[in-house]
């Protein structure tokens, strides 16, 4: 265990053990989860040139008014580090996918804006992503299953972007200085 890495302060014989049939379904789909988005990022980067970071930042983008959001909510939407997004977003904006612009209510603020040709990019590379999904994931699955799996997603989902561990994640990336 490294300095950076926290500690749990509780002894080992109070730590709840995940059971054999826990432990899983947890590897289940942690390797699941990691091996298909491993596919789908590298079929969308093979048909498209985009990456799966790249991507949902379109659609997200796509999605809003006038296809612009600021900075600090893409990163929160996504669950990026501003630092990785601002890069992702500097990818996307040198290919003339994106511009970032003052936010015309609050200076500080900084927008993120699809242009045409980034519209034009994500409805070219959706058809392939959507078949992708389909292939690796919707129609390997009940109607159930389905339904179980994303409402289940949604209650971690839920806890992750609850106050407490959104202010975790704020201090985690921006660290308070040392007094």
């Amino acid at each position: 265990m490294t300095s950076s890495t926290p500690k749990d302060p509780r002894p080992a014989d109070e730590v709840r053990w995940l059971t054999e049939e826990q432990q899983r379904h947890w590897r289940a789909w942690r390797d699941g989860a990691a091996l298909l988005l491993d596919a789908l990022g590298r079929e969308l980067d093979a048909t498209s040139g985009l990456s799966l970071a790249e991507y949902e930042i379109l659609v997200r983008l796509s999605e809003a008014e006038g296809r612009t959001l600021r900075m600090s909510e893409l990163a929160g939407d996504l669950a990026h580090s501003r630092s990785r997004l601002t890069h992702t977003v500097a990818r996307l904006e040198r290919a003339g996918i994106v511009r970032r612009e003052q936010a015309r209510c609050d200076a500080r603020g900084v927008n993120c804006v699809m242009t045409d040709h980034g519209w034009d990019v994500l409805v070219a590379a959706a058809p392939g992503h959507v078949a992708s999904v389909r292939a690796h994931l919707v129609d390997r699955l009940t109607d159930a299953q389905l339904a179980a799996l994303g409402d289940a997603m949604q209650v971690v989902v839920d806890h992750l972007r609850s106050p407490d561990c959104t202010q975790a994640r704020a201090e985690a990336e921006d660290p308070a200085p040392a007094a």
